[in-house]
């Protein structure tokens, strides 16, 4: 009797086995898909996209054939389904019960003259042998650029350039700027990976609070779930102000965002250096340093420079002077790994004084923060504390080696602080909280600043008033 029950057992899964394989014609069967819309981020024109994924299962017992599959439009987006690219080949394409198929898409849009983005839509259809029309919806925006260079090709040399906010550029590779270099307000710079500029000569960019220049990597997609590549640092190499003679560097409401190195001025001068000026501008999550000084003078103000694997800022040779300038430290503080690199044992600040044959060093700090998640977040390497020039006032600071004859008025970061500084110092990537370097309602910087410092500067980064309040360090007013 035992027998003859196993033997019916094992006949019944056998035939529940196959089930899987046996094709059904109930005209109640459907397909599910991974999306119903799948949507591309900006897509540049001509250029292509990233390829996208969706499965398509069949949750079905039994086998489900799909006789074709085809595009509404067919004329920007590309289908590859199970391995054939051909859509008018795909005849027959049987999916087993409980399994699924691969579907990649990719979008190329053709260019259009218009600086607007355009959205390029389609249905991606479904036919099923049991008379059932399914489809998945295809959206993406195409967006014109200016292209400089091309892939593969090399160094370009311009004598002068200017950047307009007329469309976008796409920067392939190095462009060499010999003489000036022209930003106009609401300019922005898409940097291929590896993309650099070498400006030799004068720098104008101005932007304002409401047309900011930006430049960024060129990948507008996403790393992966909800993460864009702006978000991982690296993505292209770096801006360089380079100088045989003095020249001066003039930079508003500039945003440098995810390279290597954000701005790197370098001179050869040993005397009647460079001049930087920054005024609202942000440096923010690059796998190296933030702003390299090498005897270049600068005076930065409303500025932010934040989360770099290395310095955020280096100063060797020149003055330099950081007025309600936020200097945050955070690079990859956050639970999901993004970046190429971790975080070097590196203040947020550098100052190096020791040359004895480059112009001396002399940095000062008026209503800033520089702060950052390691112990000590600002290093003045000097041979002799007592006599260093720079000057601290009105900052709140997180260091432990500050012993300088003209540091006063500040506040420094305590083991026993249980308020914090900013909105939000730590990634949460899970709830689509990125940084938020303004200041949180109980911080410590709030009301610090020196309010004589303060005067020239009534307004902070995001334009909020500092009038009739005590100021705040850094470039955000709590309001």
């Amino acid at each position: 009797m035992m027998r003859k029950w196993l033997f019916l057992i094992v006949c019944a899964c056998a035939m529940i086995g196959c089930r899987e394989y046996q094709v059904s014609d109930d005209p109640t069967l459907r397909l599910e898909f991974s999306t119903d819309t799948l949507c591309f981020d900006t897509v540049f024109t001509a250029q292509g996209s990233a390829t996208a994924q969706v499965l398509v299962y069949n949750r079905n017992v039994s086998a489900v054939i799909v006789d074709c599959v085809w595009l509404e439009n067919g004329t920007a987006f590309q289908v590859n389904v199970d391995g054939e690219p051909q859509l008018d080949r795909l005849t027959h394409l049987q999916i087993n019960g409980g399994d699924s198929v691969f579907v990649f898409i990719r979008v190329e849009i053709d260019p259009t003259g218009d600086n607007n983005p355009i959205l390029v839509t389609d249905q991606l259809r479904f036919h099923l042998a049991n008379g059932a029309t399914q489809q998945i919806e295809l959206e993406a925006y195409g967006q014109d650029v200016v292209r400089i260079g091309r892939p593969g090709i090399g160094r370009k040399d311009v004598a002068s350039i200017t950047f307009t906010s007329d469309k976008p550029y796409l920067l392939y590779d190095t462009l060499v700027v010999n003489g000036t270099l022209t930003l106009q307000a609401g300019a922005t710079l898409y940097m291929h990976k590896g993309a650099c500029v070498y400006a030799l000569g004068d720098v104008t960019a101005q932007g304002t609070v409401d047309a900011p220049i930006l430049i960024r990597g060129d990948r507008l997609d996403n790393l992966f779930d909800s993460v864009p590549y702006l978000y991982a640092g690296g993505s292209w190499n770096g801006l360089y102000l380079l100088a045989e003679q003095p020249q001066t560097y003039d930079l508003k409401y500039v945003d440098i965002l995810s390279g290597n190195i954000g701005l790197y001025c370098y001179s050869s001068c040993t005397s009647s250096l460079p001049m930087l000026r920054m005024d609202g501008c942000r440096i923010h999550n690059h796998t190296l340093y933030g702003l390299v000084l090498l005897n270049t003078d600068a005076l930065v103000t409303n500025t932010e420079i934040s989360n770099c694997a290395s310095y955020c800022v280096y100063c060797a040779g020149g003055a330099h002077q950081f007025v309600h300038t936020t200097i945050a430290s955070y690079f990859n503080y956050t639970s999901i790994r993004i970046q190429s690199v971790v975080k070097e044992d590196a203040a947020a600040v550098y100052i190096d004084n020791l040359s004895k044959t480059e112009p001396k060093t002399e940095t000062s700090f008026y209503n800033s923060i520089i702060t950052g998640f390691l112990s000590n977040q600002l290093v003045v390497a000097t041979p002799f504390d007592q006599y260093y020039p720079g000057t601290f006032i009105g900052n709140y600071l997180k260091t432990d080696s500050l012993q300088l004859p003209h540091a006063a008025d500040n506040v420094y970061w305590q083991k026993t602080d249980t308020a914090d500084v900013f909105v939000n110092d730590f990634y949460k990537y899970k709830e689509y909280i990125y940084y938020d370097f303004r200041l949180d309602s109980l911080s410590p910087a709030i009301g610090i600043g020196d309010s004589i410092t303060a005067l020239p500067y009534p307004l902070d980064r995001n334009g909020v008033s500092r009038a009739n309040v005590m100021p705040d360090a850094g470039c955000y007013q709590h309001n």
